[in-house]
C-alpha cells in the first residue's frame, strides 16, 4: 500500500472541496438562510450521494482493468484532459460568487433529501470521479473495488468536515466574500491551478 498516494489524494480532495462550486455554495446559502444545523444536514445529504457515484466508478473501472491496462491508462489520460477542460471552463467563467440569502426555508429531512438528490442526479459528479479516482489507486495487490470505496469514503469524510466548517462559519464567509470582491478572482485562479496540477499528477502517476 502506497500511503504517499493516499495522502496526495486527501490533499487534492480537500483543495477541490474548498473551491467555490455549487455544493459548497448551496451549503453556505442554507446555513445563512436556515441556520448552521441545517447547513450541516444539507452537507450530509450531499456527501451521502458520493457513495452512488463511487459504486458506479468502482465497478466500471475494475471491469476495465481486468480487460486491459492500456485501456485503463487511456481512461486516466482522458480524465486528465477532462480536468484541463474544467480549468478552461473556469477561466471563461465569471469571477462572481452569488449568495442568494432569500432561499426557501426547508425542514431538516427535506434538506437532506434535496442534498442527496442534487448529488446523485448530477452526472458531472460521476464524470469527475471517473477522471479523478483512477489516478490515485494506491495498491497493486488490494482489490480495486475496495480501493475505490476507500477513496470514496475518504472523499466523503473530508468533504463533510469542510462543508461543516463552512456551515459553522457561514456568517463570516458570507461577510468576507461580500466585502472582498477581488478575493473571488484569486479563488478562480487557484481553482484553475489545482485542476491543472491534478491533471499532471494523474498522467505521471
Amino acid at each position: 500500500m502506497n500511503y504517499e498516494i493516499l495522502i496526495s489524494f486527501i490533499g487534492a480532495s480537500m483543495l477541490l472541496t474548498i473551491m467555490p462550486g455549487p455544493d459548497i455554495i448551496y451549503v453556505l446559502v442554507q446555513s445563512i438562510t436556515n441556520g448552521k444545523k441545517y447547513g450541516i444536514v444539507t452537507a450530509l445529504g450531499l456527501v451521502s450521494g458520493i457513495l452512488i457515484h463511487t459504486s458506479l466508478v468502482a465497478f466500471g473501472i475494475s471491469a476495465i482493468l481486468k480487460q486491459s491496462e492500456n485501456l485503463y491508462f487511456t481512461i486516466k489520460l482522458l480524465g486528465a484532459f477532462y480536468l484541463m477542460y474544467l480549468a478552461f471552463q473556469t477561466y471563461k467563467s465569471t469571477d462572481e460568487i452569488f449568495l442568494d440569502s432569500k432561499a426557501t426555508k426547508k425542514n431538516l429531512i427535506n434538506l437532506y433529501k434535496q442534498g442527496f438528490i442534487m448529488n446523485v442526479l448530477n452526472p458531472k459528479v460521476s464524470i469527475f470521479f471517473l477522471a479523478f479516482f483512477p489516478g490515485f489507486l494506491y495498491s497493486t495487490t488490494q482489490n480495486t473495488i475496495i480501493q475505490f470505496y476507500v477513496l470514496g469514503i475518504l472523499f466523503m469524510l473530508q468533504a463533510l468536515l469542510i462543508f461543516s466548517m463552512v456551515s459553522m462559519l457561514s456568517g463570516y464567509f458570507a461577510s468576507y466574500l461580500k466585502n472582498h470582491p477581488t478575493f473571488n478572482t484569486k479563488l478562480k485562479w487557484f481553482k484553475i491551478l489545482i485542476f491543472i496540477a491534478i491533471a499532471i499528477f494523474i498522467v505521471l502517476s
